[in-house]
């Protein structure tokens, strides 16, 4: 008779009573498996108190052939002869173990493993003591009756000790491979984040930078048109850790497997090793799903350690959750096609664990294509509630992986009430500045970054929130500084690649060096600066300003309003970029709505920045002309056309940094220049990207 255990989606359906805690961590399953073997071998004998249809067994006793019958928990706990068989064997298969782990296996496990189980009439001493005199009959466990204390023979031992062991060291080696792969996908980004200290040569950095860090894994476009945008393609620092993640998955599903037979569980050895590998691959694909959620947290712990981005995590978080999909539907075609080989799937399918195990499978394949960056784009709303509702359903079994998971889940969400609780309800002010951009002003908050926000007087979904990049505080007071300004509509060209600067003061505002005064000063004339210690004048209150384009979802909506009340969960990525300190020129190229992002990083530079700015309309570029003059900043205006972004960026004498904040197409050439004169100078290459 072959016993196929039940699998590991619910651990308490495999060893009966519910644990916390892993398999071997510290959840033991047949310990002392010594124990464990002597009542495996005689469990499946027939007793007096076996229950059979038309009766109990001791009135069938003197009959040639036996009827089908089972044996209640009652029936181990209160028969003697299966008690004194079983301390017999207990007594001298585990003579290296003190009385009280026998006792204590007695007590828990002489019944069976189920939650509520009786226990046995007498302590195992008890039962020990009560044997009168040494068995000498072999049992035969062909399932005759146990009518008299007998003795489990050496093989029938044996058999079930090393099924029982070999199965147990199974089980733990899943669960460490689990750790291992968890652990890995923690650890390591904070270990390569600290290489960031060492002082490597500045050679060394640069072809890191031009050959590994900076340029795609192949071609220069994140999203290939042959893709049709299904799979953005990495950058190749990026797709060594996604490779190291499936390499590390890959080989802890097919390494350490070890065969036993004869086995009571199973016939054969290619049966034996298909359940434990489908066992290895459902233990893996949950022990992914806590990165999988850390990854694509707004208050992932690893963000604030590393200063990797947000859209980085975000990457990851995908490529582990296609890991933790493939790992789910394999494991469930392979116990499918073992249980409907074996004739056990009418009967196996009716458990809980196996339809539970099916809706988490389907749930996740549903998820993968639901989740392609067209349908988010066109409507992340509606992916967002499928995404969140699935996913609850898909984690829903495996307890202790599951614990982990919600409460990584719990903590960023913890955080993010934390963070909206923090700045209270606010009134948003509402301006339109033309037909594509909005301006918000919140008084009352100090942010800086970017935020999310909340509108719940907008829609019925009050829980809808967008985030949008700080343009920064106080940025009221430019309304008066723009009144006191004339301003000639023809300083900012409506169409064109034409650049624009406003010559503003006679002082410069940031200090330059000899060769960043030089830098771009043929191709691109320098505007004059104007001294100033803040990028926006003070105000008495704090007034956090946002831009927002116009397109589909929330933000039309938002046009038809001049006040909102709104909620504000901040502040997000401030101060995660590299460090600057070794660049004295930094180039700014931006797309529209943009500019947004780069503003906090144009005000914390020393040095010389020179801004290359294409938008739509020159109304925009009104909102911040006078602050972005202020800042020192060099501005050069693209209305109607593209930034010339390789003409740029090879113009640029010396070393420098280069921020991009932009459709995907700029940015894509901007990295793609980047890395090519990488390989010559000390280029650092910054991306805001916008990823969901």
């Amino acid at each position: 008779m072959y016993i196929y255990p039940l699998g590991v989606f619910v651990l308490s359906d495999t060893i009966g009573r519910t644990r916390h805690g892993l398999v071997g961590y510290p959840i033991t399953m047949y310990k002392p498996t010594c124990a464990f073997a002597c009542r495996a071998a005689i469990s499946s004998a027939q007793l007096n108190c076996s229950v059979v249809e038309g009766g109990s067994m001791e009135h069938m006793a003197d009959m040639a052939s036996m009827a089908e019958f089972s044996t209640p928990p009652e029936c181990y706990a209160t028969d003697d002869i299966f008690l004194q068989t079983l301390a017999w064997c207990v007594a001298s298969r585990c003579v290296d173990l003190p009385v009280w782990r026998l006792e204590k296996y007695w007590s828990l496990n002489v019944a069976g493993i189920q939650p509520d189980q009786p226990r046995p009439k007498e302590p195992f001493e008890e039962a020990l003591m009560k044997i009168p005199s040494p068995p000498t009959t072999v049992y035969n466990s062909s399932g005759m009756m146990l009518n008299s204390t007998q003795l489990v023979s050496d093989d029938d031992y044996n058999i079930q000790y090393s099924t029982l062991a070999n199965f147990e060291n199974g089980e733990i080696t899943h669960e460490r491979y689990g750790l291992v792969v968890l652990l890995s996908g923690f650890v390591l980004p904070i270990a390569i984040s600290l290489l960031r200290f060492f002082p490597f040569p500045r050679s060394l950095r640069g072809h890191f930078n031009a050959y590994l860090n900076y340029p795609f894994i192949f071609g220069s476009s994140r999203f290939p048109t042959q893709l049709h945008g299904i799979i953005s393609i990495p950058t190749r620092g990026r797709a060594f850790f996604i490779a190291f993640l499936v390499i590390l998955n890959i080989i802890f599903s097919a390494i350490s497997f070890t065969s036993v037979q004869p086995n009571t569980w199973y016939p054969d050895t290619s049966n034996e090793i298909s359940t434990y590998v489908a066992n290895r691959l459902g233990v893996l694909s949950f022990a992914n799903i806590p990165l999988l959620i850390l990854y694509s947290g707004r208050n992932n712990v690893l963000l604030w350690i590393t200063g990797w981005s947000h859209s980085t995590f975000l990457l990851l978080h995908r490529w582990i959750a296609a890991i933790c999909m493939l790992q789910a539907v394999l494991h469930s075609i392979i116990f499918l096609q073992i249980y409907v080989t074996s004739g056990g799937y009418n009967a196996e399918s009716k458990f809980q664990y196996w339809y539970w195990g099916i809706i988490a499978t389907l749930c996740m394949c549903f998820i993968f294509p639901l989740s392609i960056r067209t349908f988010r784009q066109h409507a992340y709303e509606v992916f967002l509630l499928i995404h969140i509702s699935l996913s609850v359903l898909a984690i829903w079994g495996y307890e202790t992986w599951i614990y982990t998971a919600i409460a990584v889940w719990g903590f960023d969400r913890v955080l993010r009430l934390l963070r909206i609780t923090s700045n209270g309800v606010r009134t948003a002010h509402i301006t339109i500045i033309d037909d594509d951009y909005l301006r918000i002003d919140i008084p009352g908050i100090s942010a800086a970054g970017h935020a999310y926000l909340y509108f719940p007087t907008l829609t019925w979904r009050v829980w809808e929130n967008h985030p949008f990049s700080v343009a920064g505080s106080n940025f009221a007071s430019l309304d008066k500084h723009r009144q006191e300004e004339e301003h000639d509509s023809s300083e900012f060209p409506r169409s064109g690649s034409h650049s624009s600067t406003k010559e503003v003061s006679e002082t410069p505002a940031r200090p330059t060096t000899e060769q960043s005064a030089s830098c771009l000063e043929h191709q691109f004339p320098s505007s004059k600066k104007v001294t100033s210690t803040t990028a926006f004048p003070d105000t008495s209150v704090h007034t956090t300003t946002f831009f927002l384009r116009t397109k589909s979802g929330t933000t039309p909506l938002i046009r038809q309003h001049t006040s909102l009340c709104v909620l504000v969960e901040s502040s997000y990525g401030a101060g995660t970029y590299t460090p600057l300190s070794s660049c004295c020129t930094l180039v700014v190229l931006a797309g529209g709505i943009g500019i947004t992002a780069a503003l906090p990083l144009m005000r914390r530079f020393e040095g010389r920045v020179l801004l290359f700015w294409g938008v739509r309309g020159p109304r925009i570029v009104e909102q911040l002309e006078v602050g972005l003059h202020e800042m020192g900043v060099e501005l050069h205006v693209s209305v109607g056309e593209r930034v010339d972004v390789k003409t740029v960026l090879q113009a640029v004498e010396g070393d420098f940094a280069v921020f991009v904040s932009g459709p995907d197409g700029m940015a894509d050439e901007a990295r793609s220049v980047a890395a090519v004169l990488a390989r010559q100078r000390d280029v650092v290459f910054l991306e805001e990207e916008f990823s969901w």
